[in-house]
């Protein structure tokens, strides 16, 4: 049994640019509800910006602006003690926490470090940007609000147990789940509790905003509907299964893996499950969180396997073998859907056919997601390297 399902499970019982780049790792590491969103981005930011976890509010992986079809390696950083939680970019900063506690803004650019800040605890969530501040929380299960310019903190709130849910915000809401089986609504200015929801399992995922509510999947296996205003559950869909992934929103409808081999459709006006796509002959749970537009819904799973799907019917479109399981979450750019494996590889496949358009091999595993924004590309591995991709550079005459 792996650990996060056997965390839910006792939660519901109470061509490189670079060819030496793996191997010069020293060298390398010099209005209110109505809408749900973000604060606009200042004139001094970049074109696009990956503020969260998943992109925007409703976690749909897709991203905005575009990347080079031949993405180089520009630059590395390396933090001995891995990464699993995504980079936000945003104000021409790569922001990122790491498994030693070690939370870092870098220069987007060059990767060089422009501030750090020790946490107490692992860093699994992915941080959230929102304003001059950004959010993110520990194993030690404290929420941050750091000052997005210096790393100056702002406040900490202390749930009951671990933090590896990612923040969201809508208006004066910052939501994030907690291994104390709560669901929390906190002010983002002074960091006091606004609400909270008890659940019957460990919240590890990232609840999406939608329509006024929060959408939150959890070890219980249920997706609650919450609202926004008061904390109060307005309804809940059974998901079939404990779910350690975050619902993406398009439109009325959310889509999510289970731990039982399927993706389900959800209406989420009417509180019902739209479809399940279940692959056959195949028992592997889906950890990774679905990228999601209007026309294609894609997935990877712990069957090696990338899955395209049809929103409106959950049909698959197309699969793609890939080297090992997937527990990464992808991202779609343009035509393109961005996929990180446990075997170190990196591929862009084309979102018609599913062919591989782009691939590179880091030699490392990766579970966190690709993080993409301003011509760029960052993610980072277990073993402790982050990766930033972006237009070829002409090389410093000597």
């Amino acid at each position: 049994m792996n650990l996060l399902s056997d965390l839910c499970l006792r939660s519901s019982m109470v061509s490189s640019p670079i060819p030496a780049l793996v191997y010069v790792r020293a060298l390398c590491g010099l209005a209110w509800l109505a809408v749900g969103v973000l604060s606009p981005l200042r004139a001094d930011e970049p074109e696009s910006t990956w503020d969260s976890f998943r992109g925007d509010p409703q976690l749909t992986g897709t991203a905005v602006g575009t990347l080079p079809d031949a993405l180089q390696a520009v630059w590395t950083w390396v933090d001995e003690d891995g990464f699993e939680a995504t980079a936000a970019i945003a104000q021409n900063r790569v922001l990122v926490g790491s498994i030693g506690g070690r939370f870092r803004a870098l220069d987007l650019e060059r990767g060089a470090e422009v501030w750090l800040f020790e946490s107490e605890a692992e860093i699994k969530s992915s941080a959230l940007v929102a304003d001059t501040s950004v959010f993110f929380g520990d194993e030690a299960g404290i929420l941050y609000a750091l000052d997005l310019a210096n790393g100056t903190e702002h406040w900490r709130f202390r749930a009951e147990a671990a933090i590896t849910s990612s923040p969201n915000r809508a208006g004066p809401c910052l939501l994030f789940g907690s291994y104390d089986n709560f669901l929390y609504c906190l002010d983002p200015v002074s960091g006091t509790e606004r609400w909270r929801l008890e659940t019957e399992g460990y919240v590890n995922a990232t609840p999406a905003i939608w329509e006024g509510h929060a959408v939150s999947a959890g070890c219980d296996g249920l997706l609650r509907i919450v609202n926004l205003e008061d904390g109060v559950e307005t309804r809940s869909v059974e998901l079939g299964g404990y779910v350690g992934a975050s619902a993406a929103i398009v439109g009325q409808h959310a889509f999510v893996g289970n731990f039982e081999s399927q993706v389900l459709g959800l209406d989420l006006q009417s509180g019902m499950v739209a479809w399940i796509y279940d692959p056959p002959e195949q028992d592997f749970p889906f950890y990774s969180s679905a990228a999601a537009n209007s026309d294609i819904v894609i997935i990877g799973g712990r069957d090696k396997r990338v899955h395209a799907l049809a929103p409106g019917s959950g049909e698959p479109l197309w699969t793609f073998a890939a080297d090992h399981r997937i527990d990464a979450s992808p991202v779609i750019v343009d035509n393109r859907a961005f996929v990180a494996t446990q075997g170190g590889e990196i591929l862009a496949l084309n979102l018609d056919s599913g062919s591989p358009v782009w691939r590179f091999e880091t030699g490392e595993a990766m579970t966190a997601s690709p993080a993409v924004a301003a011509g760029h590309l960052i993610i980072g591995s277990v073993e402790g390297t982050l990766f930033a991709f972006g237009a070829a550079r002409e090389t410093d005459a000597p």
